[in-house]
């Protein structure tokens, strides 16, 4: 046995001086910083997790770093096994004095739980060899099985959420049914959602199938059929590395969250991929000042909208090639040209096998229940109703550009009744125009409609100049072309910035997607050109780009749109 009185001895009693103060300074950086510096507790843990069984694993070299707990003794040391108690000086001092007199120490005993251990015997030995840096120690190993692991990182907080996960999979047995599924969260409390929507998905499908559903049957139906394919989504967006503290079940339940968000606020459902493309770009947006004041300093009228293409993109990103425009957004005043508009959209819808989103937009919520509001609501119900399409109208108070806008992020496309085309040659009357204002900002294709008749839709002519709004109008001319087997002219007006070669661009993209058109070039003045091919191939769909100046330059200038609107007597598909 050591006496007290050994030079070995003393420099311990020293050591075990220093790290008493190395201890004290780390738990007042705890109290400062709000994170803990404790050792864990077995026994809670244990509670926690619920082990369900135990392997002897024999003697082994473990990492010091990876010890997190202790069995006994967690209040004694802090999280890195510095001593907190004065009384402990002797024992401490014994071990450390017997490690330098090389008289040795035997293995201490330790349980496994993932990627941690917890000391059962032997808290003074890691103490020590801690305060030596020393980088393994010897151990018997008893490894403890759970259904969720720990790792080295693992604090607290966590703890919670993990004890949350392993009552999700007890009463789900999620990781027995699907062994590769992992639903980790740091949002402790949003268990039980992921619960009820397995319930849920348990009596819908009891209804679908006229059978009672196992709990078995559900839990994997659900993950199968409505988280994985989110998820899916979610790796497919990146939008993980916009969130880097959160997880693949977070986001999920952010998703969710947010749907149900999006529905209040627009009456409708948002289908998973809208919502992911929504979550990925909030994540990844970047305010400022200069952003701030400019929205605030520009008028709605001189406003621009998203950069062309950005709506074929999120499309694309999301895989969303079997139909192009799943939700349709309609404008209805509720005269008889919008009810033949609406009868219109749903032949489209019917192609699409698609919503329809009516929109009444009041001047203010005082008319929400008004007779107009009200006969509105009942006609538009019973015509979707009568025509088995899914569809629904909202009611509004607002500015009617702005509250289009509003909703229109969240549509495929967004038809008009074209009472009024846009003004002529002034730029005050193009200034008015709350059309204009809608092509300029709208993010998503617009369909005008001349006083609300959609004829057949057998012929498209698609004007095509090579601009990158050009190129929208040629992605969605070959779509309506192959889907709703539409015969397709296309047609280009060789000018001093259009040379031939953009009809040929067009030639090779449509072959290549396999669609057969008639190709025209032309050299007269565009909108004269455009409108005498429409007129030659009995075209009752033109298909082109928005307008090509920004905001300003257009009010100055107007735009070969702008003289087509007011010629053509047929529908407009605008794309940007």
């Amino acid at each position: 046995m050591l006496q007290p009185t050994t030079p070995s001895y003393q420099q311990a009693i020293e050591d075990f001086k220093a790290a008493r103060k190395q201890a004290a300074l780390q738990q007042l950086l705890a109290r400062l910083t709000g994170k803990s510096a404790d050792l864990l507790a077995f026994e809670e843990i244990s509670q926690m997790l619920q082990p369900t069984g135990m392997v002897e694993q024999g003697l082994q070299e473990i990492p010091l770093d990876a010890i997190v707990g202790s069995v006994g003794r967690y209040k004694d040391f802090t999280r890195t096994f510095l001593p907190k108690k004065d009384s402990d000086a002797e024992r401490w001092a014994r071990v450390k004095a017997a490690v330098m007199d090389m008289t040795g120490l035997p293995p201490i005993e330790v349980y496994k739980v993932g990627d941690v251990y917890f000391v059962k015997d032997g808290n003074h030995r890691v103490s020590v060899a801690r305060q030596l840096g020393t980088p393994t120690i010897s151990a018997y190993v008893t490894e403890v099985q759970t259904r969720v692991p720990l790792t080295m990182d693992v604090d607290p907080d966590e703890l919670i959420c993990k004890e949350r996960y392993v009552e999700f999979l007890q009463a789900t047995g999620l990781d027995t049914l699907r062994p590769d599924a992992d639903l980790t969260m740091t949002f402790p409390g949003y268990y039980q959602l992921l619960r009820a929507q397995i319930e849920a998905y348990r009596q819908q499908e009891e209804v679908v199938q006229k059978r009672p559903l196992s709990l078995a049957e559900a839990v994997t139906g659900w993950y199968d059929k409505v988280y994985l394919p989110v998820v899916q989504l979610i790796r497919e967006q990146g939008i993980l590395k916009d969130f880097p503290d959160r997880t693949e079940a977070d986001l999920y339940v952010l998703l969710t969250l947010h749907q149900q968000e999006l529905k209040e606020a627009l009456g409708w459902d948002v289908d998973p991929a809208s919502a992911v493309s929504s979550l990925a770009e909030s994540g990844s947006r970047s305010g400022g000042v200069l952003a701030r004041l400019r929205e605030a300093m520009v008028p709605g009228e001189l406003e621009e909208g998203p950069e062309p293409g950005s709506w074929r993109r999120q499309r694309l990103a999301v895989r969303r090639y079997d139909r192009l425009f799943a939700d349709i957004l309609v404008t209805i005043r509720g005269s008889e040209a919008d009810w033949r508009l609406l009868d219109g959209v749903v032949r489209i819808a019917r192609l699409e096998n698609g919503r329809i989103h009516g929109l009444h937009v009041i001047d203010n919520p005082a008319q929400k229940e008004g007779l107009l509001a009200q006969k509105v609501r009942q006609v538009f119900e019973r015509r979707v109703l009568n025509a088995e399409i899914d569809g629904d109208l909202q009611v509004m108070a607002g500015n009617v550009v702005d509250t289009i806008l509003r909703r229109a992020s969240w549509a495929d496309l967004v038809v008009v009744n074209l009472k009024k085309p846009p003004g002529g040659d002034q730029p005050l009357a193009r200034l008015g125009s709350k059309f204009i204002q809608l092509v300029q900002r709208c993010p998503r294709p617009i369909l005008a409609v001349p006083n609300g008749r959609i004829p057949l839709l057998d012929k498209a002519l698609l004007a095509y100049d090579g601009s990158p709004k050009a190129d929208e109008a040629l992605f969605v001319a070959t779509y309506v072309a192959a889907r709703w087997g539409m015969h397709l002219t296309v047609v280009t007006v060789e000018t001093e910035y259009t040379s031939p070669e953009a009809l040929e661009r067009a030639r090779s993209y449509l072959e290549l997607h396999g669609v057969t058109a008639e190709y025209v070039l032309r050299q007269k003045s565009i909108a004269q050109a455009v409108l005498e091919t429409a007129e030659t191939h009995q075209s009752h769909l033109l298909i082109m780009g928005g307008f090509g100046f920004r905001p300003v330059l257009h009010l100055v200038l107007g735009s070969t749109v702008d003289h087509v609107l007011r010629a053509f007597r047929y529908p407009v598909l605008i794309c940007r």
